[in-house]
């Protein structure tokens, strides 16, 4: 049956100047800025964007149709991490990401091998010619990709039939570590030994991977993501001139990593940008273009402890705009991955996140769904200039090492840090499940409980092996391998060398942190007084003139994991003074609307606090009247757009204060 669309002509045929005209009637009178907005790097968000046009739909992906389905592997025990990979790849995965102990993407697990013995055994049964593998081992990733290779060797598998992706990122490793070798060329020369004796035995091999994660995690905006990113390749291509390698080969060795999170459009741009930026790279330094290889993973920064069921909303989004984006693989961090070690139910929803949208809804049918977008180009042009900028940066600065010794880039993210830290704590970028709408009935969720795997000891590499050079030290460990010799064995022990410990490090935290501290915080104090921490909520008036304030103020509350009590109507103050000592809050805050507050605000507050009322709050801006307020009593006032993170923990140092607790550094941390 032919679609048919019913309506006023003027409703098709109307143009942007009408549009306008219907917007500044609603408006009535209020500037038209009031509908734009600002990205975190500077650009501006319009309400309303032309089609463009002046560029046709591409084919992003490198190959055709479907994105493969990565499914990240990070249990410990290497039987339980085959149960479960081969689970995944039972239920749909098409690559696996194989996160081991070294790795900083860990988050305190990982998988734990010895030898090649252990490989086995976390690969049986896996038909690696089939799926696209990657694996991440931080320190270890030499040691790991020789034992890899070396079972290829062993069990007569074509390395030129396996697709592998490492994990060698040098500089997102020293950017968060604030060390490096005093002379980084001893690690290049491993590195290069490495690439030239995969590439000797017909390996695919991307060894040199350009990483967003660590500086997303600290904190970097999406241009500064971008920037790094293609530094980090730009670094790669001058490793790789060491290597003797054809210059058309060098593309072929370097895999991108991007970060994909609830910025639906921010994502989407992020990927087209990307593709952009590296083919202006590769076409000022005179070699051959080259597709992106791009993997994207969803954020491990936008994840919560708190309500985490919300974060399989935040993974659908991220997927999705990926998807979008054209990634070429994607890998969905499970929604418990933040609480702790997810369990087969959480890896099966994130698997299935990504199945949905490939099988019932198709996303990867469409060649370029973006194309034409005036919103989406017009952020992707934006994400060009911002990222080209800062590259450009970087490079005058002598390049990544230097720009990173030199607190240049750590300069530019920790102030995206603390702007976006300052939007946190005064809800202007809310969180839902933690600082917006928070659950404080909400039941725990299940994680594996296995322990945290130690790093092997350090040693030092046979004397006997050959210097790195045209692909012989590489070619020994790999033999070492098959003999069974142990991991300790087969490293390139680079921090046995004299290193440079004059580098900035850079931090990271999820965003949620700040406020999940506070609950924990509310938690612990509970757990030692037997009292549950409460915030009396004196509500003034009639419901039509407090329930809306009041609604929010419960909300701002139980941020800090306040339980709110006391919202009803009171006929009498007798009646409101009875239902606070009732209560067995000592905290107390006055909430109602602004005319009953000039009434009734300041004999209340000193009701309260002859009743007992340790510290008094008031739900709205004082105004001219703050003085008055004050002086009745009222010590702090809560508002939208003021710092709720500093007002919560200042309830709870009086909270605190008020019962004696002496809270342990160990019973606060989230």
């Amino acid at each position: 049956m032919p679609n048919s669309f019913t309506g006023p002509d003027h409703f098709y045929t109307a143009d942007e100047d009408a549009w306008w005209s219907a917007v500044d009637k609603a408006l009535k009178g209020a500037s038209r800025q009031k509908l734009f907005g600002t990205t975190e790097d500077g650009a501006q968000i319009a309400p309303l964007y032309a089609r463009r046009q002046d560029g046709p739909a591409r084919q992003l992906r490198r190959g055709q149709g479907e994105w493969s389905l990565v499914q990240r592997i990070d249990i410990p025990d290497v039987g339980d991490a085959n149960a479960q990979l081969l689970e995944d790849l039972t239920g749909g995965a098409s690559g696996l990401d194989l996160v081991f102990s070294g790795a900083a993407a860990a988050y305190g697990h990982g998988i734990r091998i010895e030898d090649l013995a252990g490989l086995e055994k976390l690969l049986a049964d896996v038909q690696l010619e089939l799926i696209d593998l990657r694996f991440e081992a931080g320190r270890e990733n030499i040691e790991v990709l020789a034992l890899l290779l070396a079972y290829l060797e062993k069990h007569q598998i074509d390395p030129a039939k396996v697709n592998i992706t490492a994990g060698f990122d040098p500089y997102g490793w020293i950017a968060a570590n604030g060390v490096a070798l005093a002379d980084m060329e001893q690690a290049f020369r491993h590195f290069r030994d490495a690439i030239v004796s995969a590439d000797q035995l017909g390996s695919p091999l991307r060894m040199m991977k350009a990483e967003g994660r660590i500086w997303h995690e600290a904190g970097a905006t999406p241009a500064q993501e971008l920037a790094l990113v293609l530094a980090s390749a730009t670094e790669h291509l001058r490793m790789l001139e060491g290597t003797g390698l054809a210059p058309d080969a060098w593309a072929e060795k370097i895999s991108f990593s991007l970060i994909a999170d609830a910025d639906q459009i921010g994502t989407i741009a992020k990927a087209r940008a990307i593709r952009a930026l590296w083919s202006s790279v590769l076409g000022e330094t005179g070699l051959p273009q080259a597709a992106v290889p791009l993997h994207m993973s969803t954020s491990y920064r936008m994840l919560t402890r708190r309500d985490p069921w919300v974060n399989l909303l935040r993974n659908t989004v991220a997927v999705f705009a990926a998807g979008v984006g054209g990634a070429d693989s994607i890998c969905v961090l499970p929604h418990t991955q933040a609480v702790g070690l997810p369990d087969g139910f959480a890896r099966r929803l994130a698997r299935n996140t990504q199945s949905i949208l490939l099988e019932e809804s198709n996303l990867a049918k469409v060649t370029d769904p973006a194309a034409g977008s005036g919103a989406i180009e017009a952020r992707t042009d934006a994400l060009c200039d911002g990222a080209w900028g800062l590259f450009q940066e970087i490079e005058a600065a002598g390049g990544l090492m230097k720009a990173l010794h030199e607190g240049v880039v750590h300069a530019r993210i920790e102030a995206s840090r603390a702007g976006r830290d300052k939007d946190i704590a005064r809800r202007k970028r809310p969180i839902t499940g933690v600082s917006e709408f928070p659950d404080l009935k909400e039941t725990g969720v299940a994680v594996l409980e296995q322990p945290a795997p130690e790093l092997a000891g350090l040693a030092s590499p046979p004397a006997d092996l050959p210097e790195p050079g045209n692909g012989e030290r590489f070619a020994a460990l790999r033999k070492l391998a098959l003999e069974g010799r142990p991991m300790q064995d087969l490293g390139m022990r680079l921090d046995q060398l004299p290193r440079d410990t004059s580098y900035p490090s850079l931090g990271g935290a999820r965003l949620s942190e700040p406020f999940e501290k506070l609950r924990t915080r509310a938690e612990a104090f509970e757990a030692q007084n037997a009292v549950e921490p409460k915030i009396f909520l004196a509500t003034l008036g009639s419901l039509p003139q407090f329930t809306a304030r009041a609604t929010w103020t419960a909300n701002a509350f139980a941020a800090g994991g306040f339980q709110p009590v006391g919202q009803e109507v009171y006929d009498t103050m007798d009646d409101l003074l009875a239902a606070f000592r009732n209560s067995g809050a000592v905290l107390a805050c006055l909430v109602s609307s602004d005319d009953v507050y000039a009434e009734k605000a300041g004999s209340v507050a000193e009701a309260l606090k002859t009743a007992g009322a340790r510290h008094l709050y008031l739900a709205g801006r004082p105004g001219e009247q703050e003085e008055t307020y004050r002086a009745a009593g009222i010590g702090a006032f809560l508002f939208a757009g003021g710092d709720l993170l500093e007002l919560l923990g200042n309830a709870h140092d009086l909270l605190e204060a008020r019962y004696g607790a002496e809270l342990s550094d160990l019973e606060v941390q989230s």
